[in-house]
């Protein structure tokens, strides 16, 4: 994760204990010679401090403050699974509530190699310098068997990712979709207390995570490629009828002018959709991250459909339907993970398994009495 200039900087190691840990070597042999290793004393020292926890109260005025590192560390309380962790993380998430929802969340997606890490840092790069403080999060539940995730990308993000004015957080490596959803999503309120005025979210996996993005930003564009066979490629109407705006990426040397054939198609291929609700076209352009072509553009669009948004209120309406939708998938997602882990469950769920593969207990059946027995 990006490090703070402000934690590089600081003095007597104190932002970075396990390097001054691993310092404070034992200086005695043992009786063959042999330097000793790490001090166990001061091991066991540096693994107490990292588990040690602050009170909500500092990590809220840390990240009001704006210290990057108590931002990191509360984000990984929210991540964390841990009930005591979940507990603070909502401490922390209540008391940053009110200085959060002034950022202009842009969700980010589009099939693989279609160059999402390279657009991130080009249009990152616009963004910071018009004054911007950007943050880029990343929702990724499979990166652990794709080997795909933000993480990776930073590498291919060298000016982005040690920018003074840029968050760069990947999601967790492994995990359900609604999981890392959820603290993607909760992750955005402190980012936005933090100071970030700007947040890109990526959706690096493909399928659902595309519609969860769409359910936690202001403004979502799909990138595209063109002169890979059939121009949909395989892209889910839904997915592009969520789209508020579409980007032909690569558009230069010999992808040009596949790259605006490809426009005209997506756009003739869009005036068959359904009007929006909100009453706004979405659009369809080409662009060159490693050119700069078109970032501008891109980027006006995007503050387009913001103001677009807020003369009609749907911006607004926006947020309110994202709000009342996370809170019902949160009771969803709160009542599958209570009722597997309840004891009583636990012990009936194998015997009722066996008996519906067996066929001798239907599977709606083998449910209901499941739960009855949980709520009982």
């Amino acid at each position: 994760m990006h490090v703070p200039l402000r934690m590089a900087t600081c003095k007597n190691n104190r932002a970075f204990p396990l390097l001054y840990y691993l310092s404070t070597m034992a200086q005695s042999s043992d009786q063959k010679g042999n330097s000793a290793s790490i001090n166990p004393k001061a091991l066991e020292q540096f693994r107490a401090k990292r588990k040690r926890l602050l009170p909500a109260a500092a990590y809220i005025s840390g990240i009001l403050e704006g210290d990057r590192n108590l931002l990191s560390q509360a984000i990984t309380l929210i991540e964390s699974a841990h009930p005591d962790h979940q507990k603070l993380a909502r401490s922390i998430i209540e008391g940053c509530l009110p200085y959060s929802g002034n950022a202009h969340r842009i969700g980010i997606t589009g099939v693989p190699g279609v160059g999402k890490s390279t657009f991130i840092e080009a249009l990152g790069l616009q963004v910071v310098e018009k004054g911007h403080q950007l943050a880029v999060l990343a929702v990724d539940p499979s990166s652990e068997h794709s080997g795909g995730s933000i993480l990776g990308d930073k590498t291919r993000m060298n000016d982005l990712s040690v920018h003074p004015n840029v968050y760069i957080r990947p999601s967790p490596s492994s995990g359900s979709l609604g999981g890392v959803a959820r603290a993607t999503r909760e992750s955005m309120v402190l980012l936005e207390a933090a100071g970030s005025d700007i947040i890109f979210v990526e959706t690096v996996g493909v399928g659902q995570s595309e519609t969860t993005v769409h359910s936690m930003v202001d403004f979502f564009l799909l990138l595209l490629l063109a002169g890979a066979g059939d121009e949909l490629q395989g892209i889910k109407r839904g997915i592009m009828e969520m789209a508020d705006a579409l980007l032909i990426t690569k558009a230069d040397g010999p992808n040009l002018e596949k790259a605006r054939q490809a426009r005209t198609e997506y756009r003739n291929a869009l005036h068959l959709f359904p009007a929006a609700e909100n009453g706004w076209l979405p659009r369809v352009e080409i662009t060159s991250s490693l050119g700069g072509k078109g970032l501008t553009q891109a980027w006006e669009i995007i503050n387009l459909h913001r103001k677009h948004q807020k003369a009609n209120g749907h911006f607004g309406k926006r947020r309110e339907k994202q709000a009342r939708y996370w809170m019902h998938e949160t009771i969803r997602q709160q009542l599958g993970h209570r009722f597997y882990r309840h004891p009583a469950i636990q012990n009936a769920l194998t015997e009722m398994e066996k008996e519906v593969t067996a066929g001798q207990v239907s599977p709606f059946d083998g449910a209901c009495r499941l739960l009855d027995l949980y709520f009982k």
